[in-house]
């Protein structure tokens, strides 16, 4: 199997299982008891949380982990709306949001929060004098803004640093969901200012199950989870210690990969020439500008996706519609509507994500595979092709 499908999530390092192993075997003690065994899960947990906050630019101390990139999410935006009100706190995000942004921001709305989100170009990126004058408006009554630093469907890489300066500006806290993009581009708090950033593990090759929200320091917070006190009394429940050592190291390969400019960008890059230059009636999608290094959005004119994604797991080739979190739905993505995709189009589109594992010749066999596919899907379905459209900025 060549696996393309590195945003929905990425295949545990051998490092990173041997990392974990030893607390999954002896290592099993409680953290938070007073006897040695404890003690050293106690050790490998703050070992760990330095680890993730050298990988954006943060605190130990601004590290507060979680169960996944949902949780932290969703509990910096639930803390966040019993913050400022719903009396005359705004509710601010995007058209584009992951479903754990953008379903919490919905029942804000449905109980009573001016709620406004902001659309994209066509390109996929952040109308900023749109999100602008939405933070404009909600100066005076207070509110906060949410906006992803990268799209988990297209890769299109969000404006964060100017959102972040302009919600600044107007006085409102600002969140960003960072999970696609830790550990795949550089990514500092120290750089781009935000008071809360949510990250998850599995998505740059550490175990599922974990993940972390960073808190910037003198910002408050109170957790979702109330219990023993763990995290500072930011997150109560017993710590995953296989899972945040597997975090620590997960982040800790990140940074080596980072800092020696190792990505994916060139495998991408070829595995879309190949397609776009064998095959007519291609689309890649997304701000060619601003996007992941291992991330190619791809329209096929005259093919449906659902009968691409058979036809490619038939070849050994695994990659998707769009995020995994709306497979088996028939509905067209969310995100694709608000880049103005037609329902042909955006049916029509799978999202391939290249990792670090990944070769070029898997990157070359897998594009003879969609070549293979595409051609096959129309003289079955007598689809018809149009030229090469390329979106560019």
């Amino acid at each position: 199997m060549i696996y393309l499908d590195a945003n929905a999530t990425t295949p545990l390092l051998p490092e990173v299982l041997d990392a974990m192993l030893p607390w999954l075997r002896e290592g099993f003690h409680n953290p938070n008891a007073s006897y040695r065994g404890a003690k050293e899960a106690r050790r490998a947990i703050e070992e760990a949380r330095e680890k993730v906050a050298a990988l954006i630019g943060a605190r130990a101390e601004e590290i507060v982990f979680m169960g996944g990139g949902t949780e932290s999410t969703n509990s910096v935006l639930k803390w966040l709306a019993r913050l400022v009100g719903r009396k005359s706190g705004r509710v601010i995000t995007s058209a584009i949001e992951h479903s754990a942004v953008l379903k919490p921001c919905e029942t804000f709305g449905e109980v009573g929060y001016p709620l406004a989100r902001v659309g994209v170009d066509a390109g996929g990126r952040l109308n900023v004098d749109e999100f602008q004058a939405a933070c404009e408006a909600a100066r005076e009554g207070g509110g906060f803004a949410s906006i992803m630093w990268a799209n988990n469907e297209t890769g299109v890489i969000q404006p964060v640093d100017e959102a972040c300066a302009i919600a600044k500006e107007n006085g409102l806290a600002f969140h960003t969901d960072a999970i696609q993009a830790v550990g795949k581009i550089p990514v500092n708090v120290g750089e781009v200012p935000v008071d809360f950033l949510s990250l998850s593990a599995h998505k740059f090759h550490g175990p599922k199950g974990v993940g972390a929200l960073y808190i910037r320091s003198g910002c408050r917070f109170e957790p979702m989870l109330r219990g023993g006190g763990q995290e500072k009394d930011r997150r109560s429940g017993t710590e995953n210690t296989a899972g945040i050592v597997g975090l620590g190291k997960a982040a800790e390969l990140a940074m080596e990969r980072l800092l020696k400019k190792e990505s994916p960008v060139a495998l991408r890059n070829a595995f879309e020439a190949k397609i776009v230059g064998e095959l007519e009636g291609v689309t890649v999608n997304g701000d060619l500008l601003h996007r992941l290094p291992g991330t190619s959005h791809l329209s096929f004119t005259g093919c449906e996706a659902a009968g691409l994604l058979i036809l490619l797991d038939d070849l050994g080739v695994a990659c998707s519609a769009g995020s995994a979190c709306m497979t088996g739905k028939q509905q067209p993505s969310h995100v694709q509507k608000a880049m103005g995709f037609s329902d042909a189009k955006a049916k029509s589109s799978l999202r391939f994500g290249f990792s670090c594992l990944t070769t070029m010749e898997e990157a070359m066999a897998a594009a003879e595979a969609v070549k293979k596919s595409v051609e096959k899907l129309r003289r079955v379905q007598g689809g018809s092709t149009g030229p090469v459209v390329v979106y560019s900025p």
